[in-house]
């Protein structure tokens, strides 16, 4: 990082540069996208209106930036602000062979999840930081995500078992899976049911013999997400159940 970086306001030039790439349809769209009104899930969040590959663009540029400067983007109003953050640690993290550091990136990640604070700021972040980590080590923390009182760490512990998911390892997911079933929010719904799918695209026989036991408990939406890829008559044999 030249010397110039290095003696500016880190956090504030990197708003400065995603604000260059805001654009003034997406401003006004994306707060109806991501919920933001009284109540909903995304309440009172803000957008500067940038697209996800420009936001890539600077996270790349920015992403040897000391973990000061990512809380202080974590901590940030705009929400282009804290996926930034969030897509600088996935690069750092990736960059990282060492496994003191690769701990240190997850202990952060894991200390901010009250600003990993929709959806999107999950999906994109939980999977390659979280879920690659604890692919060959204890993976309790998840079960502690999953059973916190606060909806991002929970859609959190789902996500993160992709990166199992894609080695073939799905005891995760289904045990998850299993504990978070009668959860009420859609969000959960959605985020069992893709990953469900993603199992069952890899290994259909999982994932039927998990339709066969809980089908009739399953909320329809994570039933509908899950047989998406299941034939036009497997996909009405379950929904009948």
């Amino acid at each position: 990082m030249s010397p110039f970086i290095e003696n500016i306001m880190i956090a504030k030039q990197i708003q400065e540069e995603l604000n260059a790439y805001s654009i003034p349809e997406k401003r006004e769209f994306l707060p109806y996208f991501f919920k933001t009104g009284k109540g909903q899930y995304g309440e009172g969040d803000k957008f500067l209106g940038v697209v996800v590959p420009d936001t890539r663009k600077v996270a790349k540029k920015y992403k040897d930036i000391p973990f000061t400067e990512v809380a202080k983007l974590l901590n940030n109003e705009y929400h282009e602000c804290r996926l930034c953050a969030l897509l600088i640690l996935v690069e750092l993290f990736k960059k990282t062979k060492d496994e003191t550091r690769k701990q240190e990136i997850v202990d952060f990640y894991l200390a901010h999840t009250h600003r990993i604070n929709n959806w999107d700021l999950v999906d994109l972040s939980a999977k390659d930081i979280v879920g690659e980590y604890l692919v060959d080590k204890d993976r309790s923390v998840l079960y502690q995500l999953a059973d916190s009182s606060l909806l991002w760490d929970q859609r959190i512990a789902i996500i993160a078992t992709f990166a199992f998911i894609r080695r073939n390892d799905y005891q995760d997911i289904l045990d998850l899976s299993r504990r978070l079933l009668y959860h009420k929010h859609d969000l959960m719904h959605k985020a069992i049911g893709w990953m469900l799918r993603e199992m069952g695209k890899r290994d259909k026989m999982k994932l039927t013999g998990f339709l066969d036991s809980y089908s009739k408990e399953m909320p329809r939406t994570m039933l509908r997400y899950s047989i998406e890829k299941l034939s036009p008559e497997e996909r009405a044999f379950y929904m009948k159940k």
